[in-house]
């Protein structure tokens, strides 16, 4: 692989330095710092989006789309929570993992994957700082000092590539400027919660250089006790630290270079099993997804493991450059990550087994003890040039290079024997968008690009080589209608293809099994929306309806009894469903948001069927092939799909004298009932889970300081989040409440 390693970091080099030439006469892109937001007296906020790569009102956009702001996002991880915490924080997006803190699994719509390896393709694409963070293990990396998340929904294959059929999750960090910006935030909470974040920046050389450098600190002390060693607080700790610095050169009005660099060290703990925990148990006869009294939110019972370690660091450099002509802006972004580490679990969640003298809690029938590891490299390059002015016609061409190399090993104690398989991934692209004003009140926006994608495999140790190779290209396209029917309000229609590449997976390979494959998805999504703002602007109300398909989806049968991790293709997969957000300035110092959505998804395959559990009870209809008992799944939902999900906040503002204000916020969220699984059963799925956060404080001298208490899952609920299923009744759930409190300063 060093070869390799090289040839990307020469790439890498080399096409920075083309970059960095190509626009040195170079513009303005100073103008990368937006205002995010005006502040008329009691009126709501003006939200900026760039889903268009394009600063615009999210009013004037084609796109059904939600922004948490920087506020927003400080209090969702105030608990030192990490990515999976923003979950149904905007309706329709559902985030889990069952690799701890290192391999979040996004779903937008419905639509998402399941697979827990670290080679896995997702249909949502991670974008920190308009990079794409293609990786499972990347698309992990701490969100904090962030101007903005954006979660744009449906299909973005146009400007954002192949793997976007079910949207995207758009990171934007904030960026240096010339005004001294200094800011620190201390929590502390319980189970010993630390989380300590700062940032300065400012003026290196006035007006030309700037700089501007961020750090975060999470930590959590070990509050899990071991019921089968007898340990007390020996497990669930984590130490996760994240700094980035960036460097903005901006030697005239037309050109600006924003270098940036990224650097995490995650020292924690990965996801903890639970054995036997839904189903029958002594005091629960029927077989049920309730959690049974051999749940202890605060005890695992564990004989393996090595404590469930996970360990990661990860790097990325970033140059961004662009030069404004007078016609247009040419921009170039090249980007070089790495991500190495590894999780280790005792998955079957439990001690002993059937053949052995002991077991529990429940039925073992035998161990499990895995540790997955990466050795990963990616590099990335945009070079896209976007008209200017504000004539009726505005367009945008460009190309993308993408390249991965990795290792990924699985080792079993003491079965299976340690496996290295190797993936590489190269795929580029050429893209364009126009959009034009037909009238003062009608515009059509279209898209189209053309991706081309490879994908290698081969064993590296362990097993035979195996090598597999697969690929596709294919266009994406879109095209939307956007008309403004009155100085308030705007409707849209919009009709989008979209794609995801072939992958490989190669897990199986560790328990004596060839690699599967999964062939390209192709997604046809139909959308209708609506934009207002009423009463004055104290008002707003978005919604989309959409309707999509699925061609040839790919699903992983995760699991079943004969622990095996399959890519399958159905014929097709079916959704449709709604998006409402809302939001209400009641008064000036009182605003409520409302957001909701409803998915209803469908596998169309009645001949498709898969593994099934070793203890649940299955409800769909089931057939055996080559002697295994298999559930045909024609009719399901898509796994981790809630039907209705949805949140809601409230902030209440007194203010006292000039400078002061006193202030209570609460944000609560909501997914429905969810089925974790591609088969059914009465087992693995969930019921409704809601978790809350109340933040109560003051803060002084017009912001520039706040004390505060708040607490995250402030009821203290007991929600599953995803099962096992290949060995016994195995689950995992969400993070206890945190209380505490915190001080900051931003000046």
């Amino acid at each position: 692989m060093s070869q390799r390693i090289t040839a990307i970091r020469a790439a890498w080099a080399g096409s920075t330095v083309l970059a960095a030439a190509a626009v040195s006469f170079a513009a303005p892109a100073a103008a990368q710092e937006s205002e995010a937001a005006t502040t008329d007296d009691g009126q709501l906020a003006t939200i900026i989006v760039t889903a268009n790569r394009r600063e615009e009102n999210l009013q004037d956009v084609a796109v059904s789309a939600e922004i948490l702001d920087q506020a927003r996002v400080d209090t969702i991880f105030s608990a030192a929570g990490d990515v999976t915490a923003l979950a149904g924080s905007v309706p329709g997006l559902n985030i889990e993992s069952s690799n701890g803190r290192a391999a979040p699994r996004f779903y937008i719509r419905g639509l998402g994957n399941t697979d827990f390896d670290l080679a896995a393709s997702q249909p949502v694409s991670v974008l920190l700082d308009n990079v794409v963070l293609e990786n499972v293990t990347l698309k992990s990396f701490p969100i904090f000092d962030v101007e903005r998340i954006e979660v744009l929904r449906g299909p973005q294959g146009t400007l954002f590539g192949r793997n976007t059929p079910a949207g995207i999750v758009k990171v934007d960090s904030i960026k240096p400027s010339h005004e001294t910006d200094v800011r620190a935030a201390l929590s502390f909470g319980s189970l010993d919660t630390i989380s300590l974040s700062g940032a300065v920046g400012g003026s290196v050389v006035d007006d030309v250089l700037a700089f501007r450098v961020a750090a975060q600190l999470q930590r959590r002390g070990d509050w899990i006790s071991n019921g089968f060693t007898g340990e007390e607080d020996s497990l669930g700790g984590f130490s996760d630290f994240a700094v980035r610095g960036q460097l903005l050169y901006t030697p005239n009005e037309r050109f600006s270079m924003n270098a940036a660099v990224n650097f995490r060290d995650l020292q924690g703990s990965s996801t903890f099993f639970r054995a036997n925990v839904l189903g029958a148990s002594a005091n629960q006869p029927n077989n049920t997804n309730k959690l049974n009294e051999n749940y202890d939110r605060d005890t695992v019972f564990y004989d393996a493991g090595g404590g469930n370690e996970a360990v990661y660091q990860q790097f990325g450099a970033t140059l961004t450059t662009a030069y404004e002509f007078d016609f247009a802006t040419l921009t170039s972004i090249g980007s070089y990550w790495t991500s190495e580490g590894s999780s280790r679990g005792d998955v079957d969640g439990g001690f002993g087994a059937s053949f052995l003298p002991i077991m529990g809690p429940g039925f073992i029938p035998f161990p499990s003890d895995t540790q997955d590891s990466i050795d990963l490299e990616q590099y990335t390059q945009e070079i896209r040039l976007a008209s200017n002015g504000d004539g009726p016609l505005s367009w945008q061409v460009g190309g993308f290079y993408f390249e991965s190399d990795f290792d990924v090993t699985t080792v079993g104690f003491t079965f299976p024997p340690p496996v290295t398989v190797n993936h590489t991934n190269e795929a580029w692209a050429l893209f364009g968008q126009l959009s034009y004003e037909l009238t003062e009140s009608l515009r059509v926006t279209g898209g189209l690009r053309y991706t081309d994608d490879q994908k290698d495999f081969f064993v590296v140790s362990g097993a035979a080589p195996q090598p597999v190779s697969v690929g596709d290209d294919q266009f994406d396209w879109d095209i939307a209608l956007f008309a403004d029917v009155s100085d308030d309000a705007s409707v849209y229609a919009k009709v989008a293809n979209s794609f995801r590449g072939p992958t490989i997976q190669g897990r199986d390979v560790a328990f004596f099994n060839p690699p599967s494959v999964a062939q390209s998805e192709n997604i046809t999504s139909y959308e209708v929306g609506f934009k207002t703002e009423l009463a004055d602007r104290r008002v707003r109300l978005n919604g989309a309806v959409f309707y999509y398909t699925v061609e040839d989806p790919q699903f992983t049968a995760v699991g079943g009894a004969g622990n095996l991790v399959q890519l399958i293709n159905a014929n097709k997969g079916e959704a449709y469903g709604f998006e409402l957000d809302s939001a209400f300035q009641i008064t000036p110092e009182f605003l409520v948001t409302l957001g909701v959505a409803y998915n209803n998804t469908e596998i169309k395959d009645n001949a498709l069927a898969v593994g099934i559990c070793a203890q649940c009870t299955v409800t769909d209809p089931t057939t055996v092939i080559g002697g295994s008992t298999r559930a045909l799944v024609g009719g399901n939902p898509f796994p981790n799909a809630p039907e209705w999900s949805g949140d809601i906040t409230a902030r209440y503002g007194i203010p006292v004298g000039n400078s002061g204000e006193f202030f209570i916020f609460t944000d609560w969220t909501y997914l429905g009932e969810t089925n974790f699984l591609l088969y059914e059963s009465r087992e693995f799925n969930a019921g409704s889970r809601i978790e809350g956060g109340l933040r109560v404080g003051y803060s002084g001298d017009n912001g520039q300081w706040e004390l505060a208490a708040f607490a995250r899952n402030i009821t203290n609920e007991d929600n599953v989040l995803g099962v096992v299923d290949f060995n016994n009744n195995t689950a995992f759930v969400n993070d206890p409440r945190v209380i505490g409190v915190s001080f900051s300063v931003n000046y």
